[in-house]
């Protein structure tokens, strides 16, 4: 029997609204792209260096993509849990396969906007509709009160 943990929290802003695609199948999936800032002083230069790092989040959840579809817009500051995921494929005429990693959020997966949707931070007071666990049923009160980390 084996045993692993596969999850990924991260924090951070919308770099644009969320991306919404059909499937041939007749479900959606919803593609976020979040980014993370971290800082750091270069010992040799001693200057401070700004680094972004990317994260693209994709769910398959109904109820998810409709709650995303509403409130997912460019610059809101969200927590997401979920856990990684590297698809390959191939391009017709291509002889190197391609690779993506991403946060995929499925059920037991959380994902919590932390600031109003005009931008002023409250992460105790959501928007309705905001916070959502990613089984797609919405979050009781019980639940907003309490924050993930």
């Amino acid at each position: 029997m084996s045993f692993g943990l596969n999850r990924a929290e991260v924090i951070g802003r919308l770099g644009a609204d969320v991306t919404v695609n059909h499937l041939v199948s007749g479900g959606r999936v919803a593609n976020l792209s979040i980014a993370t800032d971290e800082s750091y002083v270069d010992k040799n230069s001693g200057e401070r260096v700004d680094r972004t790092e990317w994260h693209r989040v994709v769910t398959f959840q109904a109820g998810l993509v409709d709650m995303l579809t509403r409130n997912a817009r460019k610059g809101r500051l969200v927590y997401v849990a979920g856990r990684m995921q590297t698809r390959r494929w191939r391009r017709d005429g291509e002889d190197s396969d391609r690779f993506s990693t991403e946060i995929l959020l499925v059920p037991g997966s959380r994902i919590q906007f932390l600031d109003k949707a005009n931008g002023a931070a409250d992460a105790r007071a959501p928007v309705d509709g905001s916070t959502m666990p990613a089984g797609g049923a919405p979050a009781q009160a019980d639940d907003m009160d309490q924050i993930p980390f």
